[in-house]
């Protein structure tokens, strides 16, 4: 283990070795703080694009402390799970790219909600849809689980954006991708959670 390594362990254990404890007496699972961890950075990502820079850094800070905590917890109760690792994995490059699409906003004159477009909102989550599409199904299988399923996949992708710019309809080719790659991660989340249930990481 390289030097940053061991000082990047060493600063985690200190702070959330003194609070996994009182965490664990409050019944939260994990999986519970992944979900609080979510939550915030999202909020923080709306703090963001709104203008509020400050108070949304305070925010990120906090959910950075559930990012820590989850793991931590799941060590000291002994429940660390593949499922564990992969929605808090999932988790954080949601909540990355949540992030920074927030920073566009504040590049501008105006902040969110008065620059912002359905279309930009779209091609966000079409972006997002499709990276964390791909995301799951290799975490999984690094996780020794065969990830295939879905009904939207790369191909499937490449074909409606290829028709989408032929046709001269990106919008249109946009917003199925935005749908059906959405339920795709919702597929392949389900299937490794029930592939994965019980099982230790």
């Amino acid at each position: 283990m390289s030097t940053m390594q061991e000082l990047r362990k060493k600063l985690q254990q200190a702070i959330t070795g003194p609070l996994v404890p009182a965490v664990n007496k409050l019944r939260l699972s994990p999986d519970a703080l992944t979900v609080i961890g979510i939550a915030l950075n999202l909020a923080a990502a709306v703090i963001i694009g709104f203008g509020h820079i400050f108070a949304g850094g305070i925010v990120f800070l906090l959910a950075g402390l559930f990012d820590m905590l989850d793991g931590a917890l799941a060590r000291h109760i002994g429940q660390t799970s593949k499922f564990g690792a992969l929605l808090d994995s999932t988790a954080d490059r949601l909540t990355e790219a949540a992030i920074f699409f927030s920073f566009i906003f504040i590049t501008t004159v105006t902040v969110w909600p008065y620059n912002v477009t359905l279309e930009m909102v779209f091609i966000f989550l079409a972006a997002t849809g499709s990276f964390l599409t791909s995301y799951i199904r290799a975490r999984a299988e690094g996780l020794n689980i065969n990830c295939t399923v879905g009904i939207f996949t790369r191909p499937e992708r490449v074909i409606v954006l290829t028709l989408g710019l032929l046709l001269n309809a990106v919008f249109i080719a946009v917003a199925i991708v935005v749908v059906l790659s959405w339920i795709t991660v919702i597929q392949r989340f389900i299937h490794v959670m029930h592939n994965t249930r019980g099982t230790k990481e």
